[in-house]
């Protein structure tokens, strides 16, 4: 077997795995992964609470699924809430070619700060970050708190790991789809 095969052959169990991982989740299964994302937002990003106050809407991925050998991808659902009450449900999926090699599960948390970038995100077909919005990443130090930031961007997104609050990331390529639950 050619090294090129091993890596289609890997690619391909890596996303069967990744697809039946998510399809196995229910709205009350994301709903309650939304709920613990949030929590561990406000916990870790001091005046976090107060700053989602402000959002016009606030999209939620509450475990997105990374693994690639050479060739990547991740995917994960989530659910927009506005007012705090949950309105849909969407999926993200990216794929990436590079160095690379393993898994990971990260959390994404987008915030729509705007009516205007709230209502574009939500008429589009298929939003991609990058092309049809850009998402400003904030970072911060631990001392900081979020309200001392002078933060004049539509979109902003946070990502974080199981250790916390993952740095110097992007979400570029990233797709967004309206999904049915």
């Amino acid at each position: 077997m050619t090294l090129s095969r091993n890596v289609l052959i890997l690619l391909l169990v890596l996303i069967s795995n990744i697809s039946s991982v998510a399809n196995a989740a229910s709205s009350t299964e994301i709903n309650i992964g939304v709920r613990e994302t949030l929590k561990q937002f406000n916990q870790q990003v001091s005046g976090g609470s107060e700053f989602l106050k402000q959002a016009k809407g606030v999209l939620v991925f509450p475990n997105v699924i990374k693994a690639g050998f050479f060739v990547g991808g991740e995917y994960g659902e989530g659910a927009l809430q506005v007012g705090g009450k949950t309105i849909a449900y969407y999926s993200t999926a990216a794929a990436s070619i590079g160095l690379q090699l393993g898994a990971q599960s990260k959390s994404v948390v987008l915030i729509f700060m705007t009516n205007d970038a709230l209502k574009d995100f939500q008429t589009s077909e298929g939003w991609k970050a990058g092309v049809d919005g850009s998402v400003a990443l904030i970072e911060w130090g631990a001392a900081e708190d979020i309200n001392t930031i002078d933060i004049k961007d539509p979109i902003i997104g946070f990502v974080f790991s199981n250790k916390g609050l993952m740095y110097n990331l992007t979400l570029e390529g990233s797709k967004f789809t309206k999904i049915t639950k």
